[in-house]
């Protein structure tokens, strides 16, 4: 009897946590006695056909060789690797308009390969991965205070916030009139004006302000 061959691991990267699903293709697999991914037992396996076997990943970390062992002998060796769970750790600018827009950055570990980028229940408008430890997104529409995940085959990452803010609005300003030299001091009033970055008249900043 001719020992296993395994042609292949679909997927062949799965969350260091395992219990996921993975297909093993190749042949000579009938009578399987032994499935590993490293020096690891496979969870669980089924040989559903003489060259196919499905099989539930243990834990694990890094890169692996898949074997499989009959009553004919060892087969030859797959890799698979196991993807190391996401993390996010700082998010900048924390804060944009409840109209969404604004273009962040996600600094993190682990971030190889994200699949998804969500702002409370609501996906990223885009995302682009930079890197293992940074992504660029562009927020969606939302209000208040939403937790910010980013998602890998390793996983779903524990958040970072993101605070919409509504526009502010201005009701009045007093005096309404004086000199042109400028230099009157007026009161602004209306809604959601903490945090202000500028005042302008015109197209011209004030010459100075104070947010009360």
């Amino acid at each position: 009897m001719a020992p296993p061959v395994l042609t292949s691991v679909v997927p062949n990267t799965g969350p260091a946590a395992g219990t996921n699903p993975v297909t093993l293709n190749g042949s000579q697999f009938t009578g399987a006695i032994a499935v590993t991914f490293g020096s690891a037992a496979a969870l669980s396996y089924t040989v559903n056909t003489p060259s196919t076997i499905t099989a539930t990943v243990p834990p694990g970390t890094g890169t692996v060789n898949v074997t499989v062992r009959t009553p004919g002998g060892l087969s030859n060796a797959i890799t698979y690797s196991y993807a190391p769970t996401p993390t996010l750790s700082a998010i900048a600018p924390n804060q944009g308009p409840t109209s969404g827009g604004t273009s962040v950055v996600l600094t993190g570990t682990g971030l190889t390969g994200t699949t998804a980028v969500t702002f409370g229940s609501t996906p990223a408008t885009s995302y682009t991965v930079n890197s293992a430890t940074q992504i660029t997104a562009v927020t969606p529409a939302g209000t208040g205070a939403v937790a910010v995940t980013a998602t890998t085959v390793g996983g779903t990452s524990g958040p970072v916030f993101f605070y919409y803010l509504n526009a502010p609005s201005l009701l009045s300003v007093s005096p309404a009139q004086g000199p042109a030299t400028g230099g009157t001091s007026v009161v602004l009033t209306g809604t959601g004006l903490t945090g202000t970055t500028a005042v302008t008249f015109g197209s011209t900043p004030a010459t100075s302000y104070t947010v009360n």
